[in-house]
């Protein structure tokens, strides 16, 4: 994940790059970097390594000054994080840009330019695109023409903004894969990953659409290639509202969290995806070879992030044929641990602070695995910075003590890691396809799911009185029911467990009568009728059945039992939609029971002791 920042102004913009690369920090902090025109028209770089203050630094020292520039703060992919490799990548002292995302065939288009007489500076796939379009517009004499055919050649992910010496009042900026924004200024516009690089400057911004081009200048503002419609029609306004911190029209955070889902897994997705296929360099530049390697994988977790674990050994397992472990971090801890030749340490923590979590990672490293891995929300946190490769996700501020989206976006990642793992162990190209198509469908189908909310709601009334609840699941679904369970022990109290469904009859049937509400999360997939069969078994002595299951799916079978109708996603995507409505449900209980939803009795948002 890198940031990038463009303005083009009628003051000195170099302030402003350097504010909002500054807030994007986030999004990457190995090196840091931009270009302005001169007053003499001359490309001036600045690049520094490490954070945006060394890059300050450098600035402070030499004054910059021009009107229109571009920046970018790095996270590296490819090629190690050094100021050759830094950000903005510059041709023939010409063209300059600045790159979010992963070309996947840089290296044809690498032996392509050399065999043309392009001297190649660094080791990334973004110095690629600075030569292609200084050759593409030196041809045709266009600088948006030249862009356009540039992007035609890419394959991959990307967001960019680009200047050029010879049109020097205007920036050029596109998108596939990756988000950009455009901000909207009186007498100056902004281009940059994220709103809130800008916020300082302005308000008013575009959400740039996949394949669209936006070309500006200190007074216009012109997109091509995406959906009709005036610049001024699409701008939006952003206030307080708008900022993580704030409810907007929600009654609670959780439930704001609950609804962002759709958005945080689109976020989390961009860059990450290509049309067909993972883009395995997004985990890290030395991911490759560190996967090739990998002939198991261990996963310690927390919590929430120990049920995202359960999920992924499904994945990982299915994906790849090779053995994956799931352990609660602080009972790994305490134990003597085998490890297996050339395994991978993978560590998932929303906060990246968690004690036992960053323990065991700690541990691991005097134990001889493989490498480290972790899957995390916050960047810089302690996991990111001591784990060799990390994957963010892009949850956003979760401030809801009972986790939501960052749960989601966990499994997003978690689902792409075992795609990516698998490219070195078997998966086959159309398995990656399919499986790529129903990751760019399922924001949508979370949309669709989220509208059953008033069902839920409804359900919920007859949980209010309850002491106890069982959550039922097979496969897949089985740590999606655990997750159900906690959700409603976390802000309701309602004392609940999470159980196989085929083990109902080893012990927990005991527990079933008329006032045991058994929730089951039963999708259509090649254990339903076995689910069925357990259900069977409730209904005949009496328990009261709730079921999130999809429109192929009959129960008309089993009396006395209530079922909700979910949109139907792809089998391998089912636990990341099937746990919003239990999400919903708990919501709703805790709210009609009157206990604090956003921060429950004895719980904090992230744990730091042991």
């Amino acid at each position: 994940m890198c940031g990038i920042v463009g303005a083009a102004a009628e003051r000195n913009v170099v302030g402003i790059l350097l504010e909002g690369l500054q807030r994007l920090e986030y999004r990457g902090y190995d090196s840091a970097g931009l270009t302005v025109l001169n007053a003499e028209q001359d490309l001036k770089r600045y690049r520094a390594v490490g954070k945006v203050q060394a890059l300050k630094d450098t600035c402070r020292a030499e004054s910059p000054n021009g009107s229109i520039g571009i920046a970018h703060t790095r996270w590296a992919t490819h090629g190690k994080p050094t100021q050759t490799n830094a950000h903005p990548h510059v041709s023939s002292d010409t063209v300059s840009l600045v790159h979010n995302g992963i070309i996947e065939n840089h290296e044809a288009l690498r032996q392509e330019l050399t065999a043309q007489g392009y001297r190649f500076e660094s080791e990334t796939d973004t110095e690629v695109m600075a030569h292609l379009i200084h050759h593409l517009v030196a041809g045709c004499g266009d600088f948006r023409q030249g862009v356009t055919e540039a992007l035609t050649r890419l394959e991959g992910a990307y967001a960019i903004a680009v200047q050029h010496r010879d049109f020097p009042d205007r920036l050029i900026g596109a998108r596939q894969g990756s988000p950009l924004v455009v901000g909207l200024g009186i007498g100056e516009n902004f281009i940059a990953s994220d709103p809130q690089a800008l916020r300082p400057v302005t308000d008013r911004f575009i959400y740039l659409e996949e394949g669209e081009l936006v070309e500006l200048t200190q007074s216009e503002v012109s997109i091509f290639g995406g959906r009709e419609g005036s610049v001024a029609s699409r701008a939006v306004t952003l206030d307080s509202r708008d900022d993580a911190a704030d409810k907007g029209t929600f009654r609670h955070f959780m439930l704001k969290e609950i609804y962002e889902q759709p958005n945080a897994i689109r976020n989390t997705l961009q860059g990450r995806i290509g049309k067909n296929s993972i883009l395995s360099q997004a985990f890290g530049v030395e991911a490759g070879l560190l996967f090739e390697q990998t002939q198991a994988v261990q996963i310690v977790a927390c919590g929430t992030s120990y049920y995202s674990a359960l999920v992924a050994k499904y994945w990982v397992e299915a994906l790849t044929g090779l053995i994956c472990q799931v352990e609660i971090a602080s009972e790994w801890r305490y134990r003597a641990v085998a490890v297996a030749p050339n395994t991978l340490f993978l560590t998932i923590s929303q906060s990246g602070e968690t004690a036992d979590t960053l323990a065991a990672l700690r541990q691991s490293k005097s134990l001889g695995y493989l490498g480290s891995l972790c899957i995390c929300n916050v960047p810089n946190s302690s996991l990111v910075r001591e784990s060799d490769l990390c994957l963010m996700t892009e949850a956003g501020t979760e401030i809801g003590v009972a986790s939501t989206k960052a749960f989601t976006t966990q499994l997003a990642d978690l689902l792409m890691f075992a795609m990516a793992l698998g490219k070195y162990h078997g998966l086959t190209p159309e398995t990656e396809s399919e499986l790529v198509q129903a990751l760019h469908d399922l924001p949508t189908r979370l949309e669709e799911t989220l509208e059953v909310d008033q069902q839920v709601k409804a359900w919920a009334e007859q949980f209010i009185a309850k002491d106890h609840a069982l959550f039922l699941g097979r496969g897949l679904h089985y740590p999606i029911a655990m997750e159900g369970a906690l959700k409603l022990k976390e802000i309701s109290y309602i004392h609940a467990e999470g159980y196989p469904a085929g083990e109902l009859k080893h012990g927990p049937l005991a527990l079933v009568d008329e006032q045991m509400p058994v929730v089951c999360v039963a999708p259509t997939d090649e254990l339903l009728e076995k689910v069925k069969s357990n259900l069977q078994e409730v209904a005949a002595r009496g328990g009261s059945l709730y079921v999130f299951t999809d429109h192929q799916a009959d129960f008309s079978d089993l009396s006395e039992t209530q079922v909700i109708i979910l949109p139907t996603v792809h089998p391998m995507l089912a636990p990341i939609a099937f746990v919003l409505p239990l999400q919903l449900l708990s919501y709703h209980v805790a709210v009609l029971r009157g206990t604090d939803v956003d921060q429950p009795r004895n719980l904090a948002k992230s744990v730091t002791v042991e």
